[in-house]
């Protein structure tokens, strides 16, 4: 079978496109390249330049590569700016979805895989959060991706479609270093971003109720999140059509503070600079760390990679795109 991705020459989708292909999945490509770079995609994966807003684009994505599965990616993710604009947010993420899925049930597309996010969850206060966690969104774009998860499954339900959706936590580090990240909205390249600047980087409180006083995240490497993509999509191309709808959580299980992480950051860049300690971010809940017992059982899948590995790839691609961090260091 044949698998559009859309996104796919983003930060993530350049990531499971390139995974796809290593397991000899046959894949295409939609993106409007607005944040996307085609350069991610190896020389054999066909790009179609067009939004997933595009209804036309979409169709022809489909139709000129036979597709007969979906892995919608692309989104807009940033949970600042998607409180600045949520008409933006809510446009993109779930217009998109929804004209992306009525292309795929009309042309007879029974495969679908969806991206989502932790976001869904909010500030759960458990200390691992299960699929069954109850779900309270604190941002329009967690609100988006909670609704396109029950989209996913209506029109699961409604056309026969197997399904699959994939709740991403803290994704970080690079499978190589042209893949990388070119951003700085998380905390690993924040701080990378501030080191090459000469400034020390930020902890947004060390007040919280843990260890150290600083938010404890599941961090989880990319090159983790592209395999799993690779084996839900084997999972649904082995399962009859209209027969799986499942929604799983993508981590490590594993909760790892701030601290730990600069200490990392700092370990690898060689830059000695304590952390600037400032104030707590509105929403910032103090852990959050996934359980990944579930993806293990339907998949079989776990995460390989740890922090400092996540921290190191992250490194490479960030002085690839920034020389300099490496001659100040």
């Amino acid at each position: 079978m044949t698998w559009l991705i859309t996104g796919g020459a983003g930060y993530i989708g350049g990531h499971v496109v390139r995974a796809m292909r290593e397991a000899g999945l046959r894949v295409a490509v939609l993106d409007d390249l607005s944040t996307g770079d085609a350069e991610r995609l190896p020389a054999d994966v066909p790009l179609v330049e067009g939004s997933t807003l595009d209804r036309a684009a979409v169709d022809r994505a489909l139709r000129e590569h036979a597709v007969t599965g979906v892995l919608h990616v692309a989104a807009k993710k940033q949970v600042g700016e998607s409180v600045e604009q949520p008409f933006r947010y809510y446009r993109e993420n779930l217009q998109g979805l929804q004209t992306v899925l009525e292309a795929a049930a009309d042309a007879g597309v029974r495969r679908f895989l969806f991206s989502s996010s932790a976001a869904v969850y909010g500030m759960p206060d458990v200390d691992l959060v299960t699929e069954a966690t109850p779900c309270a969104p604190m941002s329009p774009y967690g609100e988006t991706k909670l609704a396109g998860e029950w989209l996913v499954k209506a029109a699961g339900a409604a056309y026969g479609i197997s399904t699959v959706a994939l709740r991403y936590f803290n994704v970080a580090g690079a499978a190589s270093p042209e893949l990388s990240d070119g951003g700085a909205f998380n905390l690993v390249p924040m701080a990378f971003e501030r080191l090459t600047a000469g400034a020390a980087p930020r902890v947004f409180g060390d007040d919280y109720p843990t260890p150290d006083g600083t938010c404890i995240r599941d961090y989880i490497h990319v090159s983790d999140v592209a395999s799993a993509h690779v084996a839900a999509a084997e999972r649904l191309a082995a399962d009859p059509a209209g027969e799986t709808s499942l929604v799983l959580n993508i981590g490590r299980g594993e909760g790892v503070s701030v601290r730990e992480v600069l200490a990392v950051v700092g370990r690898v860049t060689g830059y000695d600079l304590a952390p600037e300690v400032t104030a707590r971010r509105p929403g910032d809940p103090a852990r959050v760390v996934a359980s990944a017992d579930l993806i293990r059982k339907e998949l079989g899948w776990t995460a390989r990679h740890g922090v400092a590995e996540m921290v190191a790839s992250a490194w490479e691609g960030w002085c690839l795109r920034h020389p300099e961090a490496r001659r100040r260091g």
